[in-house]
């Protein structure tokens, strides 16, 4: 009790709150902010200041067993409080402070760098080469410092599979090329001797075999007579012209074996020839033939009035093409097509003959301006529309032609219909001389102007309606370009 009344009670700390005067800044500290103001990095006041960057980092955390030389440390420290705009002489005093650094002067000892201590000299050449004084130069390595224990473990290992796969490999072989020679207790013995330059003579319990004389034929077998350097020739009492092959020689006595091949008239035994299918193109067209099983045939462009011909296969190809539009196919002559329509691509089409005639129809130069100039160019009068005949205009008249049917109104000045109807192709409507007025025309893309041998046009395009044009000589000189009829279908002459 009396100790325990005795005891005083414990003071508690009041702990104040500190602000930022009550914490001690070190020069660290500072310089590490001023850096880091000015957005600086180690490497990056090395490569301005010329100081490594570990000087610097020594500097501030002042650790001046960093530096080599004792006596650099005032100039590296000034220099760097100079970079930081900070005052050199406070910045020196505070880092002798904090690292307990003593300037010295710089022809003392203290401020020479540390040199360790040499070893004593040895006795005998030393190899420059072995122990080089220059930093530059690489310490030669021992062997056994190069080596690792895995490596060697490894080997060992490799040179034990290897001493096995050989040992097994030998004595496999050695199993497969042991004979066993049994001996036997009875040796041989000589059952008959007999005399070589004697005949056969039979001995008691024996029997001779009859011998036979090998034939004529088994001697040509075996014996033949060796090849001669020259033949020899027989000679002919007749001329070469007369001799006939049929009657004499090798082949007459196989002319009378040979069976007739020959089919009665009009019978067919042989399948005829297989149809003819080319492709050609009025324009570039990419095109690929394949067979069933993907092998490509053929692919290319082909370009303007380029043909390629099918192989005859056992399947039958299948073609890819782009602007099938312009691709036609060619069976036996016949011209069938086009392969699809416009630009667009086709694909999966087989190219047999039947194949291609069921699916599409012969093809009409009529329509397709680029098929008719191309066969036009190739002059194939066979394949080319029949020529339709051009009546004779007059000179100064306008006179209307038309590839196709096209209809036709024609009014004066005055408004008054001077004609009106459906011009066929090969027909020729003369308009009255000095006509000055307009025309209206349905399907205006195969109207045109003839004026004696000249032909101006078309009136319009395509299938389209032209309205209001003028039909003057003067306005269709004026308004439309000369053309070739003959390029023309329809137009032919």
């Amino acid at each position: 009790m009396i100790g325990r009344w005795g005891q005083s009670e414990p003071e508690e700390e009041v702990v104040e709150p500190k602000g930022f005067d009550d914490f001690d800044l070190k020069l660290g500290d500072v310089m590490r902010g001023e850096r880091a103001t000015m957005g600086k990095s180690l490497l990056d006041v090395q490569r301005e200041l010329k100081i490594k960057a570990s000087y610097i980092a020594a500097i501030e955390n002042a650790d001046p067993s960093a530096f080599d030389t004792p006596g650099f440390i005032a100039g590296f420290v000034r220099s760097y409080a100079r970079y930081l705009n900070l005052n050199p002489d406070w910045a020196f005093d505070t880092f002798c402070q904090e690292s307990g650094f003593e300037p010295v002067h710089g022809m003392s000892a203290e401020a020479l760098p540390a040199r360790k201590a040499r070893d004593a000299k040895v006795a005998g050449p030393v190899d420059p080469l072995s122990k080089p004084a220059v930093p530059f130069t690489p310490e030669q390595s021992r062997f056994l410092e190069t080596v690792e224990p895995r490596a060697i473990g490894s080997s060992l290992v490799l040179l034990a599979m290897i001493g096995g796969l050989g040992y097994g490999a030998w004595a496999v072989v050695q199993e497969v090329q042991r004979v066993d020679v049994a001996p036997i207790e009875q040796p041989p013995t000589a059952i008959v001797q007999l005399d070589p330059l004697a005949g056969p003579v039979a001995t008691a319990g024996s029997v001779v075999a009859e011998t036979t004389q090998p034939t004529s034929d088994t001697l040509d077998r075996l014996y033949r007579p060796p090849a001669l350097d020259v033949p020899v020739l027989v000679a002919r009492d007749a001329p070469i012209a007369t001799l006939n092959p049929d009657a004499q020689g090798v082949f007459a006595a196989t002319q009378d074996r040979l069976p007739s091949v020959g089919a009665a008239d009009g019978v067919q035994v042989v399948d005829g020839p297989t149809p003819e299918v080319v492709l050609f193109a009025v324009a570039p067209t990419w095109v690929r033939v394949q067979t069933a099983d993907q092998s490509v045939l053929f692919e290319k462009i082909l370009n303007e009035g380029e043909e390629y011909a099918i192989p005859v296969t056992e399947e039958t190809p299948i073609l890819r093409a782009g602007n099938s539009g312009s691709l036609y196919f060619k069976v036996n002559g016949t011209i069938v097509g086009p392969a699809g329509e416009g630009t667009g691509p086709v694909s999966d089409v087989l190219l047999a003959s039947t194949d291609l005639n069921a699916l599409y129809t012969p093809a009409t130069p009529e329509e397709d301006q680029a098929l008719f100039d191309l066969l036009q160019d190739l002059n194939a009068p066979d394949v080319l529309p029949k020529p339709v005949a051009l009546q004779t205009a007059p000179v100064d008249a306008v006179s209307l032609i038309s590839a196709n049917d096209s209809w036709v109104r024609v009014r004066n000045a005055d408004g008054d219909v001077v004609y009106e109807g459906i011009i066929a192709p090969g027909q020729v409507q003369t308009l009255p001389e000095g006509l000055d007025g307009s025309l209206r025309a349905g399907n205006s893309g195969s109207l045109y102007f003839q004026v004696g041998d000249m032909v101006f046009g078309p009136v319009g395009p395509g299938a389209s309606t032209a309205r209001n044009v003028d039909v003057s000589l003067e306005g269709i000189q004026a308004n439309y370009s000369l053309v070739d009829a003959a390029r023309i279908p329809g137009l032919v002459q």
